[in-house]
């Protein structure tokens, strides 16, 4: 895993090489190893620009500088050695060196795609994945891009065509942000190397701040920073004569494939997740995997342990709170398939990590969740480089127990004729009390509103931190002012329309794939592990696997109120009952009671007088939730864990 960087300059204006090195080694955390940097010549096709020159202190040093540096580009990278140890030094060209590329991910059947290359005549210095990039795009053009299955962040020079390529992978593992003016782009695996360039404009996008204050992430292509912004998932971009173009290679269908028996699609699935896995362990480096003991990271332990004739290196986080902790089914899953096991135990003191944190996200970023994730790479770091996790499998086999409530939803709004809905559900709104000191029997607000909303508006309010109405009360009169034509739901209805689906539940798992997936659930894995040098790769996320099961018809995903139906039923071969069938608990931090009692003090002051409270935020308002959460009457830890976030990133970013 890695870091890439790069600057192009346009009208021909050379590249400053000490501004490349210093964007690069903000980036020391992704790619410890070694550091790698091409200069282009200058002229277009010239030899020269592959010229290949070692600094002074030669390889030993870890610093690699290829090209003249006479140009107006520059790729800057910054390696973690997993593959390819000797020879796999990043910038890397073709034969002639009119064709550049620094990378970010793996390649896992670049075997494959070099043996076809070289049948086509391509010569390969190296073995590393990287390499057959290069080839590919040489032979294929950005058609290449098609045939790589893995993930990944590509930037490609084409001194020939005088053009830039940047490339994301399909599901956003990767990231790739860039800034753009009449005189230059400039790009870079996280935002805060491209804020070492002199005069970046810092602005605020406050669109991009009622986005995070709706979902407590920014989506595509919104960043924080107005000029600032972040490649879709499986899109790629050219950069050519101050033109930049960006365009989609990639989307998955949700038309359902019929015909096929439980037993078949069964036999399917477990074939495809067992080669996914099988090709994500191919590493020069230890490997080991995430292992909380639910179904989808005990599924990829399963498939690892069946191909695997050592045994694997298995990690986890533990609570004291027993609610939230889920060390002793890891445990349980662990034992079963003989797993050296590591588990560490989050406690309250570790909070201040969240400083930490802020600074590696460069944005707002209120998953809490991205502190145990933190301290699972953490462990699993001290033991290996490349981890194996279990990310995707809630949204490609609807296991989320939203879905099961909003499919409720559904068969409830269409029972009652439209006309109707909007009086009779504001009517029995109406009976129910505020307060949530109630059982969650009488808690039947959220459920009438949402049933009187059309369904792409009510998951809108169901995943909603904060809901539209509430935005009134939390920003100030500015942030209202500038934001009061804007609503991130529009958002969602554009997924929700574009989606190749013909039902509502493969509509949302399409949305949700589009936006929560990838700028939630994967931003979170990747800035945590990154901030350890930890790689970490997800077989459930392989793109073969999630074409097949978005074609799995929805009745064999969510059945009653099982979600990952289909997806159990395949795992009773490998997987105990007590993991498969047990009540899901997520993985998140304790935030209510801990924001009452062991860092109560902490919060107040951040969340209460912090900067972005004042520039941003109702201060009395903020206040009034922060007594009220204090008081029990309400639970406002995602709002106040969202503000405590906004504040530190502030102070990181602005201050």
């Amino acid at each position: 895993m890695c870091g890439i960087t790069g600057i192009f300059n346009f009208n021909n204006r050379p590249i400053v090489p000490e501004q490349l090195i210093r964007m690069n080694r903000t980036l020391v955390h992704r790619g410890p190893d070694e550091e790698g940097y091409y200069l282009n010549a200058g002229k277009p096709g010239s030899l020269e620009a592959g010229k290949r020159v070692q600094s002074a202190g030669g390889k030993e040093d870890g610093v690699w500088r290829f090209g003249n540096g006479k140009g107006n580009v520059g790729l800057g990278h910054r390696r973690l050695s997993i593959i390819d140890l000797a020879t796999g030094q990043q910038p890397l060209c073709n034969e002639n060196g009119s064709i550049w590329v620094v990378f970010n991910g793996e390649i896992y059947n670049f075997h494959e795609l070099k043996a076809e290359l070289e049948d086509k005549g391509h010569i390969f210095r190296t073995v590393s994945d990287t390499e057959t990039i290069v080839h590919a795009y040489e032979e294929w053009g950005i058609n290449a891009v098609q045939r790589f299955r893995g993930m990944f962040a590509i930037a490609l020079w084409d001194e020939n065509r005088q053009e830039l390529v940047l490339l994301r992978d399909r599901v956003g593992k990767k990231p790739v942000y860039y800034y753009l003016n009449d005189q230059k782009l400039v790009f870079a695996s996280e935002i805060k190397a491209i804020l070492e360039i002199p005069g970046i404009e810092k602005d605020i996008d406050l669109l991009a701040l009622s986005d995070y204050l709706s979902l407590a992430y920014i989506p595509s292509p919104k960043t924080i920073f107005k000029h600032i912004h972040k490649m879709p998932a499986a899109h790629y971009a050219s950069i050519k004569n101050k033109n930049m173009r960006i365009a989609p290679y990639w989307d998955i269908s949700f038309y359902p494939s019929y015909g096929l028996s439980d037993e078949q699609m069964i036999d399917d699935l477990l074939g495809i997740l067992e080669e996914a896995s099988k090709i994500r362990m191919i590493s020069e480096v230890p490997l080991g995997a995430f292992l909380s003991g639910g179904v989808d990271s005990s599924a990829v332990v399963a498939m690892m342990a069946k191909d695997n004739q050592q045994s694997i290196l298995t990690n986890s986080i533990s609570f004291t709170e027993t609610k939230y902790n889920e060390a002793p089914f890891a445990r349980m899953v662990a034992d079963l398939f003989g797993t050296c096991h590591n588990e560490h135990l989050v406690t309250p003191e570790a909070i201040p990590i969240v400083e930490k944190l802020s600074w590696h996200y460069d944005e707002p970023f209120a998953d809490s969740s991205a502190v145990p994730t933190y301290y699972v790479s953490k462990t699993a770091r001290k033991n290996v480089t490349v981890s194996l996790s279990g990310d995707g499998g809630d949204e490609n086999f609807a296991g989320y127990s939203r879905y099961y409530f909003d499919q409720r939803e559904n068969r409830i709004r269409n029972i009652i004729p439209r006309p109707f809905q909007g009086p009779f559900f504001g009517f029995i709104q109406s009976l129910y009390p505020r307060s949530n000191r109630f059982s969650s029997i009488f808690r039947g607000r959220a459920f009438i509103n949402n049933v009187a909303r059309n369904p792409v508006d009510a998951y809108f309010f169901t995943v909603s931190a904060i809901h539209e109405s509430e935005k009134e009360r939390i920003l100030n009169n500015d942030v209202l002012h500038a934001a009061k034509d804007y609503s991130t739901l529009d958002l969602f209805k554009k997924y929700y329309h574009e989606a190749q689906a013909e039902d509502h539940l493969s509509r949302i798992q399409y949305l949700d794939i589009k936006t929560y997936l990838c700028d939630d659930i994967l931003t979170k894995v990747d800035r945590a592990s990154m901030a350890v040098s930890l790689e970490v790769r997800s077989p459930l996320l392989d793109h073969v696997l999630m074409e097949y099961v978005a074609r799995i018809p929805q009745n064999r995903k969510l059945v009653h109120n099982n979600g990952k139906y289909i997806f159990k039923k395949a795992l009773e071969r490998h997987l105990p009952r007590e993991i498969l069938y047990r009540n899901k608990m997520g993985f998140a931090l304790p935030v209510a009671e801990w924001l009452r009692k062991e860092i109560k003090e902490y919060g107040e002051k951040k969340v209460i007088n912090g900067d972005a409270t004042r520039n941003y935020l109702n201060k009395k308002y903020v206040q009034k939730i922060w007594d009220e959460h204090q008081s029990k009457a309400f639970d406002w830890s995602p709002k106040l864990w969202m503000m405590l976030m906004l504040n530190l990133w502030h102070d990181r970013f602005l201050a």
